[in-house]
């Protein structure tokens, strides 16, 4: 239908999606030198930070999907850079947790990661940048179905 189209001033996700896609693939350049995408780097990162973690606690963590974390897995594994283990205190779950070279690898990727972040914030304002994660960051914590249930009810 003409003049239908989304816009990304008017429409909050497609301003959001875009800028998440521009952004992972600007830190996507500083990554693939080592063979990993920005995707794969979160999950080393947080493993690294958190290890070791059931694949349904680190979905949550990133906010990922339960499918969407596998696909990310599976290279990573086949790379030798994580591993999937019995649950230590539930030995029917899996564990995630990083091997020796996947803590090496992310040693190296951590320098690719900082000059992503520091070109960033050079080219978007370091003040500019820590209220986009500080309002990014209330954005993915904020209860927006609950914003969703108080607005169908106000609106009757």
């Amino acid at each position: 239908m003409p003049g239908t189209q989304l816009k990304p001033e008017i429409c909050t996700c497609l301003a959001i999606r875009q800028a998440a896609r521009h952004v992972t693939q600007f830190y996507d350049q500083f990554l693939a030198p080592l063979g990993l995408r920005a995707t794969q780097y979160s999950v080393l990162a947080k493993l690294g930070q958190l290890q070791p973690m059931t694949i349904n606690a680190l979905a949550n963590e990133l906010m990922m999907d339960r499918t969407t974390l596998g696909r990310n897995i599976l290279p990573l594994q086949r790379d030798g850079l994580i591993a999937v283990v019995k649950g230590s205190v539930d030995r029917r779950s899996k564990e995630l947790r990083l091997t020796d070279a996947g803590l090496a690898r992310l040693r190296q990727a951590r320098k690719g990661w900082t000059e992503a972040q520091t070109r960033f914030e050079k080219a978007f304002g370091c003040e500019r940048t820590v209220e986009l994660r500080a309002l990014l960051h209330a954005v993915s914590t904020s209860d927006l179905a609950g914003a969703g249930d108080r607005v169908a009810i106000e609106s009757h």
